[in-house]
């Protein structure tokens, strides 16, 4: 979600004041943009969530739904994607003025043009809402997204990393295909180390426990930031020296708050909406069998430091 700030502030500004969201709670909005003063709130769309059954699923869930949404008296909504049931929600709801791409039965619920050409359904969402900010004469006063960080959280985390610089290496991934493996991670950080650089720090969710504690357990070391709020990890990146790691939402929070990143995209395309994304493909090309294991920890320190090189240099 992080690649929509350009275009939320981009609205934001259109309107005059902050904005409201309406997001899924797994995209974890309201940490994301807790420092985002163009964000005054988050509307949670609990629906099809995983393994469990979510408020707003089925019929009542709908209505309890839509019910949030008349007693908070929106005039108008925007919506950055081509739901034909978000566009009907935002009907049911009565907001006035509903703005969207309108690429199909999505249209039938929307009352505000410009609308998209179908040509540009396949697009990245991040271009899309680019294309319909553009026809739309919404300025983007930024090309890319650029996170503020708070202050406050900054400080604490430089104390705790004793004012050291480390590489953060995001062993997150979403899908199977995108995680590159303990055995790669360890090897990457034993590298690291004997580059010179400081202790890294493993940066995952929840469910990456075990593999932080299996990689630091075969390099010998790395400290884990297994789990850490949002906001935490932001600061973190704030004061990291690079990133490097899996294809994943965090890779892009690392760039958004201006930390040089090294993607691992073995398993699916680069998608350029951040200058500060380096990514690292495999040799013979990407693939969702075999891509991340065809990336060697020899191929990513020699990106990496071919990149750092033509940054001193230029």
């Amino acid at each position: 979600m992080v690649w929509h700030l350009p275009h939320i502030r981009a609205i934001a500004a259109s309107v005059g004041g902050p904005v409201t969201l309406l997001a899924k709670p797994r995209s974890l909005a309201d940490q994301l943009f807790q420092a985002e003063a163009t964000v005054r709130d988050v509307l949670w769309l609990d629906r099809n969530p995983e393994r469990r059954q979510g408020r707003h699923d089925g019929g009542r869930g709908w209505l309890r739904l839509v019910s949030a949404l008349r007693a908070r008296r929106f005039t108008r909504a925007y919506l950055l994607h081509h739901s034909r049931s978000l566009a009907f929600l935002l009907a049911a709801a009565g907001i006035p003025a509903r703005h969207g791409y309108g690429y199909g039965m999505d249209r039938l619920f929307l009352n505000r043009g410009p609308y998209l050409p179908r040509a540009t359904f396949w697009r990245h969402p991040f271009d899309q809402a680019t294309d319909w900010l553009a026809a739309a004469g919404i300025p983007m006063g930024e090309a890319e997204p650029i996170l503020p960080v708070d202050a406050e959280l900054r400080a604490a985390i430089r104390t705790r990393l004793g004012g050291r610089s480390p590489v953060a290496i995001g062993i997150g991934s979403s899908e199977a295909y995108k995680q590159w493996g303990a055995a790669r991670f360890a090897a990457l950080v034993r590298r690291l180390q004997a580059a010179g650089w400081p202790e890294p720090v493993l940066v995952g969710g929840p469910a990456e426990q075990e593999l932080g504690e299996a990689i630091r357990a075969e390099s010998g070391s790395g400290q884990l930031a297994i789990g850490w709020p949002l906001p935490e990890v932001a600061a973190l990146f704030a004061e990291s020296a690079f990133y490097v790691g899996n294809d994943t939402g965090v890779m892009n929070l690392a760039a958004a708050v201006g930390l040089r990143t090294y993607g691992l995209f073995g398993a699916v395309p680069p998608f350029h909406h951040s200058s500060r994304i380096v990514p690292i493909l495999p040799p013979g090309g990407i693939s969702k069998a075999d891509g991340m294991a065809r990336i060697t920890e020899e191929a990513v320190m020699a990106a990496i430091d071919d990149d750092r090189e033509a940054r001193r240099a230029g």
